[in-house]
């Protein structure tokens, strides 16, 4: 922003209202507290408000005429005020018709460490200063998305930090790179009120949480070493300071920038189907000081209740606008590659459907390369469609019909040779075309709904209650993992579940939901073989173009058997089958319809895995040859050696 200049009188308004250029600084002045040439600009939307003023210790935390807002119209307020600069601290002062009293700014960036949540202040930061690597990254197209979503508490606690922060996510990326996803999807890392969080009970939506953060000198001189030996390995130019890390907010934007340096695009989970659970005195909560009491008075939010939060006030413009705002920061000064909005379907049931709209409306005008996910539960191929036809505009949506399907085919075959096997469910999902193009639905096997401690286990739990160590959870793990990233739409896996991790996952950390990358950092065996499938797995996924196309079709589905095939292609020459099989013995000479004679590859063969490199693996020797007459609907047939809990793919090329 210019300079401000000193006020000059301009030409009365209609209304006779006289008007300087500083005030017409602040009549354009963002939301919030922002630093300009000079100082800082501060607006908010109080409507309600009788007086608010800026506070904090660059005026002895004054209430006085030199830091008041003036009301500029529409219930919003602004001042400028000279000499602030980045990392200075400040709070609202509110008077309102019920109460007075300090208030966070419902925009900071950043909240103080010191005095610490919920005492914390506002702190005046300037998002553009951070020097980011990733001039030259674009995110992947969505139908080649491979996302691992994790919580950033728990995903590497180490001793004496037990709860994680964002330099331990940085200190994974290298294993996440080598693994071969390409996006990761953070749970909510919003401001939020309780000591463990999976991050839905935000309150301070700008702000990253603070215990997300290190603070402490030594741990953090240490973090930033090893942060720039992960950039210099990576042939990126170290940081230059300390000081580029020394916030919360940055140390999230180094985050992303190490992960953009990677080669791996990030999301970001946003709740906005409610805010809390819980609101503290300084909060947004009755922001413009009306009486408490009713809810509906509270500005942003109404009197209905969702996940012991407040549902917000979507019949409100500036509301909306609020919620929009904060989408779009996460693009222009977190450089994000799309968000994951949690809920939609609530948002949907309170009223809040052209709130969507707008959202993804603006969104994509902003960014439009990056991905805008949807959770609405039951699935609905609304959300996915055009505004322009009454859709809410996302483009693509959580799905939960792979998940049932496979989940429940795993805990049959748990059951033993002899139990019931349903796999016409998973031919039913992977075959669904209810969203119109298969790329929109986003699958997974396990997520931090499913695997929460006290809910559903693991996958390989599941696959084996009693002992998910052995062959029988080891295969059937790879099994389920196998359909995941063959399957159409956009797979998701959950943090350690490429090392077929069996502990459930929980907010506050304890050794028994601790993801054991110990066993990986040691070279344990199962987990290094867990984690070469599923690195080698995503990689086909990614070299065959037909794995991440639109071309798919069930060629052969037996319950009895419990064997799958199905066929994807790209319409451009390649071609992909895919055979699944839950029997706990090999089948040999299994006659499968494959869509045209010739050679087929094995290019991929889970039972390798078992034991790498599996001495007695049962396969087909690296290919098979469909010269058998026409079945299954396909014009050629191959016998096939299909390995016991086995997934095999064969392409012609």
């Amino acid at each position: 922003m210019d300079m401000l200049l000193e006020p000059v009188t301009l030409p009365p308004f209609p209304e006779g209202l006289r008007i300087s250029l500083r005030q017409m600084h602040l009549l354009q002045a963002p939301m919030g507290g922002t630093l300009v040439t000079g100082g800082a600009t501060f607006r908010v939307f109080a409507p309600h408000a009788k007086a608010i003023y800026v506070s904090g210790p660059f005026n002895d935390w004054a209430q006085d005429a030199s830091c008041r807002l003036a009301p500029i119209g529409n219930g919003h307020w602004a001042v400028f005020i000279p000499s602030l600069k980045d990392g200075d601290a400040y709070m609202y002062f509110v008077e309102g018709e019920g109460h007075s009293g300090y208030k966070r700014d419902p925009h900071a960036r950043l909240l103080t460490v010191d005095p610490p949540f919920p005492q914390a202040h506002s702190v005046l930061r300037n998002p553009q200063a951070f020097p980011w690597h990733d001039a030259d990254f674009a995110p992947p197209p969505s139908n080649e998305l491979v996302i691992y979503q994790l919580h950033v508490g728990t995903f590497d606690m180490k001793a004496g930090n037990p709860d994680g922060c964002f330099f331990d996510v940085i200190e994974r990326v290298p294993h996440l790179a080598k693994l071969g996803i390409n996006a990761i999807e953070l749970l909510p890392v919003q401001e939020f009120p309780t000591m463990f969080s999976m991050g839905y009970n935000g309150t301070d939506l700008f702000s990253p949480e603070t215990d997300y953060g290190e603070a402490e000198e030594a741990h953090l001189a240490a973090y930033f070493a090893r942060t720039n030996e992960i950039l210099t390995a990576a042939g990126a130019a170290p940081y230059a300071d300390l000081g580029v890390v020394r916030h919360c907010d940055d140390q999230l934007r180094a985050l992303i920038d190490v992960c953009h340096v990677h080669g791996i695009a990030v999301l970001f989970d946003v709740v906005y189907n409610h805010a809390g659970g819980g609101f503290d005195e300084a909060s947004i909560w009755f922001f413009d000081r009306q009486p408490y009491g009713d809810p509906n008075r509270s500005l942003y939010f109404t009197d209905q209740g969702w996940a012991g939060g407040q549902v917000f006030a979507y019949w409100n413009a500036d509301v909306r606008q609020y919620l929009v705002d904060n989408a779009i920061m996460f693009y222009r000064e977190y450089h994000a590659d799309g968000l994951r909005f949690d809920e939609v379907s609530v948002m949907d049931r309170f009223g809040g459907w052209a709130t969507c709209q707008q959202l993804t409306e603006a969104l994509r005008a902003e960014k439009p390369d990056a991905i805008q996910i949807a959770e609405f539960w039951p699935v609905n191929p609304w959300v996915v469609k055009t505004i322009a036809t009454g859709g809410a505009g996302f483009d693509a949506t959580w799905s939960d019909g792979l998940r049932l399907a496979v989940r429940g085919a795993i805990a049959g075959a748990a059951g033993g040779a002899g139990a019931q096997v349903a796999m016409q469910p998973i031919a039913a999902a992977i075959a669904d075309l209810g969203l119109g193009q298969r790329w929109r639905a986003v699958n997974s096997i396990e997520n931090h709904d499913i695997v929460y401690a006290g809910r559903e286990p693991r996958i390989s739990r599941l696959a084996d209650p009693v002992d998910s160590r052995c062959w029988y959870a080891r295969s059937r793990c790879r099994v389920a993992t196998g359909l995941l990233l063959t399957a159409p739409g956009i797979p998701m896996l959950f943090m350690g579940q490429e090392l077929f991790e069996d502990r459930p996952w929980s907010d506050t950390p304890s050794l028994d939901t601790t993801i054991q990358w110990a066993l990986l950092d040691g070279e344990d065996k199962i987990t290094a073989d867990a984690t070469r499938f599923t690195s080698e797995l995503i990689a086909i996924r990614r070299t065959h173009p037909a794995l991440t196309s639109e071309g798919c079709a069930i060629v052969h589905v037996h319950d009895a058997n419990r064997v799958l095939a199905f066929h994807r292609w790209d319409g451009q020459g390649d071609d992909v089958m895919v055979i699944a099989s839950l029997s706990e013995t090999p089948w040999r000479d299994y006659a499968i319809g494959f869509p045209a004679g010739g050679t087929w590859h094995e290019v991929f063969n889970s039972d390798v895995y078992d034991n790498w490199v599996n001495p007695g693996v049962v396969g087909n020797n690296g290919a098979v040859t469909a010269n058998g007459p026409a079945l299954h609907g396909q014009p050629n047939s191959a016998m096939v050696t299909i390995p016991a809990n086995g997934v095999l793919v064969f392409a012609r090329k």
